[in-house]
């Protein structure tokens, strides 16, 4: 079984479709997809039945932003296979009207600077949910000011390191405050592509699930030291390729990072084990 289980669409910082996204991975022979667009919850249901016609395992999912607030870095945790995922729509909404704010600002801070316009940049964004940083770069793209989305402009709009970065601070919901909510909505919660093995540990006592281990985000001695983590601690490795179609960081498609079918089992296995345990803890 092929599983690649952090996918993103249109509906988010992708610009690939549903459909397309699952057509592509039936083309790749990627057997299992996640659709985890970012505090976005609405392909899931639409992903599952196309899957079905296109014999595409689609497992439902969402990646929700949080902030450290130590360190106030932002910090992504998967949620999957959640049982009752309107628990977390006033969650994602937040983050949502969040990212809007800040973004607004942006794009005004970047139209002030180069000639393009809100509403170019909002006509990139069509269909998803809110403005991501892909999306302007696409208005500056199409209005020839650079030559790819990922080069000299975008680090120097995007980049903390830039002098002349157009950045807004925002602040999401702390991790623990997201990982309780995924766990109140029956959900199981992963942490996404973690720059440090440390953020992992400090997330163990909050009750992250599992940690993503193979992602191109991820390096293959920092991967070694999670799954070590995640396996002395009896938790779960996931992976995948955190598809955006051409909105990836780098050229990469579907499934060529991918969670290995023992890991995909344990996943969808994961929620009876615990329920289990519980039970056998409390029957003491």
């Amino acid at each position: 079984m092929s599983a690649d289980l952090h996918c993103h669409t249109k509906l988010s910082d992708s610009s690939m479709g549903i459909d397309d996204l699952i057509v592509l991975a039936q083309k790749r022979g990627i057997s299992t997809i996640a659709i985890t667009d970012r505090d976005c919850q609405a392909g899931t249901v639409r992903g599952k039945i196309i899957g079905e016609r296109r014999g595409v395992t689609v497992i439902p999912g969402v990646e929700i932003s949080a902030t450290d607030s130590e360190s106030g870095k932002n910090v992504e945790i998967l949620c999957y296979l959640s049982d009752s995922p309107d628990r977390l729509e006033g969650l994602c909404h937040r983050n949502i009207v969040t990212r809007k704010k800040a973004n607004q600002l942006i794009t005004l801070k970047i139209a002030r600077k180069y000639p393009i316009t809100p509403e170019l940049v909002l006509k990139c964004a069509t269909g998803a949910t809110a403005v991501f940083e892909q999306h302007i770069m696409h208005a500056l793209l199409e209005c020839g000011l650079t030559d790819k989305i990922y080069g000299d402009l975008y680090y120097e709009l995007f980049s903390p390191e830039s002098p002349d970065n157009v950045l807004v601070k925002v602040s999401y919901p702390d991790p623990k405050e997201v990982i309780d909510a995924i766990h109140e909505a029956g959900g199981i919660a992963v942490l996404a592509h973690p720059d440090s093995l440390e953020l992992f540990e400090k997330l163990i006592p909050a009750g992250i699930d599992g940690v993503e281990v193979w992602n191109p985000e991820i390096s293959e001695e920092l991967g070694k030291k999670l799954a070590a983590a995640a396996k002395a601690n009896g938790l779960l490795t996931v992976g995948g390729t955190e598809f955006r179609g051409m909105y990836s960081k780098q050229p990469i498609s579907i499934g060529e990072y991918s969670t290995p079918d023992a890991q995909v089992k344990a996943l969808m296995s994961y929620k009876t084990k615990m329920k289990k345990k519980k039970a056998a803890t409390e029957n003491k």
